[in-house]
């Protein structure tokens, strides 16, 4: 048996119509899994979609603002409703407002935070009822490496990503005895179209960031396939709690 088989697995991705997200979708879609992906941008969802069932497998874009916490149960409850069950979430839809703390207004640090955060709960709560009655499940939360190093202009980031780790870890804790595994991938520097604003709110970013990476480059979407496949396989059955770092080697170099 292929512990890192996919075939006849259902995964929720959200934020799964580009970057990371849709790296991970591909990955997922390449061992076997159906997709699902939730965004609210329509163009590229359907963009995304036609990409996944190129792979293969089945795959549905179903356009989602995760901020509202009725529209989070929803999507669980059409991914069920289309393909019987779901077996894979990945918590990654994530944003940003790079300011200084005295600039950032009070509906821009709620606004990270219910898209960041909140929503992963949400979403969280909304699929176990489908694990406990399938024998299990897992969940993978995408943190950040702002989720322990600090950034002047990362004032609601940081905190919503060190919260999605701790998150992960709690969850873990508790539904380990319901066979649900709960893990968090942390990227670092990633190129993507969302790190096109942070070279340009940074000066240099783009220089300084290959120079600490002991890898010498900016990941890419493709980077996190096999993390996501891992910690969604039952090769990782006995992994909970855990995070892994997807950075080249930028977060160790001293």
């Amino acid at each position: 048996m292929n512990m890192f088989d996919l075939k006849g697995r259902v995964a929720v991705v959200t934020g799964g119509n580009g970057g990371i997200g849709l790296g991970m979708a591909l990955g997922l879609a390449k061992a076997g899994a159906d997709i699902v992906i939730a965004s609210r941008n329509a163009e590229k969802n359907a963009a995304a979609e036609a990409e996944l069932r190129a792979t293969g497998v089945k795959a549905m874009a179903i356009a989602t603002d995760i901020r509202d916490p009725d529209a989070c149960k929803a999507l669980i409850e059409k991914t069920v409703a289309e393909f019987g069950r779901v077996d894979i979430l990945v918590n990654n839809s994530g944003i940003n407002f790079r300011k200084q703390p005295q600039d950032f207004t009070l509906e821009e640090y709620h606004d990270v935070m219910d898209t960041n955060l909140t929503a992963a709960f949400v979403l969280s709560q909304a699929v176990y009822p489908h694990f406990i009655r399938q024998g299990g499940g897992k969940i993978i939360n995408i943190g950040s490496i702002a989720s322990f190093m600090a950034s002047p202009i990362a004032v609601a980031y940081a905190p919503s990503k060190g919260g999605i780790v701790q998150m992960a870890k709690a969850l873990a804790v508790a539904w380990a005895k319901d066979n649900i595994q709960i893990n968090a991938i942390l990227p670092g520097w990633i190129d993507t179209p969302l790190s096109v604003k942070a070279r340009a709110a940074i000066p240099g970013l783009e220089e300084s960031v290959k120079e600490r990476t002991p890898a010498g480059r900016w990941g890419t979407p493709e980077d996190f396939a096999g993390a996501a496949v891992f910690l969604a396989s039952s090769a990782s059955d006995f992994v909970n709690g855990a995070t892994l770092v997807v950075d080249g080697g930028y977060s160790s170099k001293a």
